[in-house]
């Protein structure tokens, strides 16, 4: 797709690495102050070894640590790699996905001056997003969960507001944001009554938490031998069943010969509600796919077959990517694992990693295959 404003590329391309770059060092500080529950605005940064404060031409992305050949400009003590490494990546991200949504035909319907921009932002937002956790995943085996929100609130925003900024019908054609059906409109809107049940029964006591001595802020991937990981299965199945149960239900009284049915459609197709609600249905979804197979693994093996984080991840991604794109990329992920499995078996290592990188791998793929797969979809539709 030809950039349709009268700028040139290499303005567009250099602003959006800039871009890339400063968020990668926000970024940085994500993954070292969060999973420690330390304040993201202040201190200002400083040295970790001698406690200077970092002078503002000392902290430009990319640049500053080349320039300093990784050593504080004080104490010479090592800034470790990881800091230019994240700064690369999100910047490589950033443009990377704006040649693809802007400057090859690997996406079609989206331009810089019809809404394209907008939907690149919420885009980029989520893989920042993914960048950060799977950061924090790799080092300390968590995810923490104000990420997952932080995603989640910008893909309920990001859609809702959507159709303000372009066409529904042009978003729900080319897939650019999430667009709920009437029907998926009504099984979301069950699901959420269901999900703020199962909250309240919890607060109230009267069901259990499972895992419930770890963290309230914190998932960890995490595994204890004195644990009964199916009593907690069973714990986690009775927090769902209402969220099952209303969703089923909202389904039933709306479907297509009740009597809400006309209401219903009228009220959740229209265009705000019809992307919030394919937002809060990519979320349901995205969280189901991987809880189902962390309960029926656990129950099937004894032991926690997926953390907790892995589920808040792809329901995060499920908000902004759609729920049919979310279940791709939960299929793709197990691939990215296995070309670990065969790496490590090549070089005899048994270093094990948490499944989050993959599950943000599987997602970026889907991002970048995304008209491939719609073909795939639409072919299914209409040939079966």
């Amino acid at each position: 797709m030809q950039v349709t404003l009268q700028v040139p590329m290499w303005i567009w391309y250099a602003f959006v690495i800039a871009v890339g770059g400063s968020v990668g060092s926000f970024l940085n500080v994500v993954i070292h102050r969060l999973p420690r529950d330390q304040s993201l605005m202040r201190p200002p940064s400083t040295c970790p070894s001698c406690g200077k404060r970092i002078r503002p031409y000392d902290n430009i992305p990319l640049i500053s640590w080349l320039l300093l050949r990784g050593k504080c400009r004080f104490c010479s003590a090592a800034i470790s790699p990881r800091y230019f490494i994240i700064e690369m990546l999100t910047a490589a991200v950033f443009v990377g996905l704006f040649a693809i949504y802007f400057h090859t035909e690997l996406r079609t319907g989206i331009n810089l001056d019809g809404g394209g921009l907008y939907v690149y932002a919420v885009s980029v937002i989520l893989l920042a997003g993914l960048i950060a956790a799977s950061a924090i995943d790799l080092e300390l085996w968590l995810i923490p969960l104000s990420i997952c929100y932080a995603i989640v609130a910008v893909g309920l925003a990001g859609s809702t507001i959507a159709p303000y900024v372009m066409d529904l019908a042009h978003i729900r054609d080319f897939g650019l944001l999430p667009v709920a059906t009437a029907n998926q409109a009504a099984m979301a809107a069950g699901a959420t009554v269901g999900m703020a049940l199962s909250l309240l029964l919890l607060r109230l006591g009267v069901i259990k938490q499972s895992y419930a001595d770890q963290s309230d802020e914190m998932i960890f991937d995490q595994e204890d031998d004195d644990t009964d990981h199916r009593l907690e299965s069973l714990k986690e199945i009775v927090f769902l069943l209402p969220i099952v149960l209303l969703a089923a239900g909202a389904y039933y009284l709306t479907r297509q010969d009740a009597p809400l049915h006309e209401w219903w459609v009228d009220f959740s197709q229209r265009p705000a509600l019809a992307g919030f609600f394919g937002s809060v249905w990519g979320y349901f979804i995205g969280c189901a796919i991987v809880w189902g197979t962390r309960i029926f693994g656990t129950l099937a093996f004894g032991k926690e077959a997926m953390g907790l984080g892995d589920v808040h991840l792809m329901g995060a991604a499920g908000t902004i990517i759609g729920w049919q794109f979310v279940l791709v990329a939960f299929f793709i992920a197990p691939f990215f694992g296995l070309a670990w499995a065969m790496v490590q078996m090549f070089f005899k290592k048994t270093r094990q990693i948490p499944y989050g990188p993959f599950l943000s791998l599987g997602i970026l793929v889907v991002m970048i295959l995304h008209n491939i797969i719609i073909q795939r979809i639409y072919l299914i539709m209409y040939h079966y």
